[in-house]
């Protein structure tokens, strides 16, 4: 599930400081996504979205994270914030033990045009300020 609040530039309205682009699983405690995986259902025209993270800076806070987890995601920029329920959230460990962390999957779909394009504008952004590329599937990345 996905919500978006965005910021109004009505008229009379404030002008506004351009906020950086960041993904937050806590409020203020910025993450930094190492892939995304766009895919499509053919069949329905939902979009799915798989963001994967390779290091989480609240991990030092990890049981916290565990214990209290509200399954939100945050996407902020300039817009505003799109607020993300994950369908699915997955812990991945490694090592010798099993226990130090290798990443964490963030799964949710997409349903509706406008949110799809309002995503996508957000992940144009956050891009192009943390110098990652996009690429199509078998096509070389950008930048």
């Amino acid at each position: 599930m996905v919500s978006d609040s965005t910021n109004s530039q009505g008229s009379g309205a404030a002008i506004e400081t351009p906020v950086d682009p960041r993904i937050e699983f806590f409020e203020g405690v910025a993450e930094a996504i190492d892939d995304v995986r766009l895919r499509q259902n053919q069949r329905t025209g939902c979009r799915n979205v798989l963001m994967v993270f390779t290091t989480l800076r609240c991990i030092e806070q990890f049981r916290a994270l565990r214990a209290e987890f509200n399954k939100g995601l945050r996407l902020q920029d300039e817009e505003g914030t799109i607020q993300v329920e994950p369908s699915n959230v997955r812990f991945v460990f490694g090592g010798p033990e099993g226990d130090d962390f290798v990443r964490l999957e963030c799964d949710f779909d997409i349903d509706h045009d406008e949110v799809w394009e309002r995503f996508m504008r957000f992940m144009h952004r956050y891009a192009a300020a943390n110098g990652l590329g996009y690429s199509d599937k078998g096509a070389p990345a950008e930048g």
